[in-house]
């Protein structure tokens, strides 16, 4: 099932739908040590070795677990982060292989995002 859609977002393009889309489920799947020492507002905590099990739950389980809306498989805004990429892109895979054909990866990660932001 292949999609027009990029795997990769851009930091620019990142920055452009937190500041204008509701609909955007942004899922940092770094471990918790890595989110406790900061993270891109407005992500969702799901670790990658949970996505896989985090998709495959009904709306109602991960809004009671995540607090989110689930993202529709055809969701537009699916974007997936790590710290430096890597993980981000295997989370993506697994989400495209679970049917989320827009799903992306901020391949720089919140490394890119915390050095940019800073600035």
């Amino acid at each position: 099932m292949a999609s027009s859609v990029t795997k990769e977002i851009s930091y620019e393009d990142l920055k452009a739908l937190l500041a204008k889309s509701k609909d955007l489920l942004l899922v940092d799947v770094r471990t918790k040590e890595e989110v406790d020492k900061g993270k891109i507002q407005g992500s969702v905590h799901i670790p990658l070795d949970t996505v896989e099990a985090a998709l495959a739950m009904t709306p109602e389980q991960f809004m009671a677990e995540y607090g989110v809306t689930k993202a529709q498989l055809d969701a537009p805004e699916l974007v997936f982060h790590c710290q430096l990429g890597r993980r981000g892109d295997v989370a993506t895979t697994k989400a495209r292989q679970l049917g989320y054909v827009n799903a992306r990866n901020f391949a720089g990660g919140y490394k890119e995002w915390s050095e940019k932001e800073k600035k």
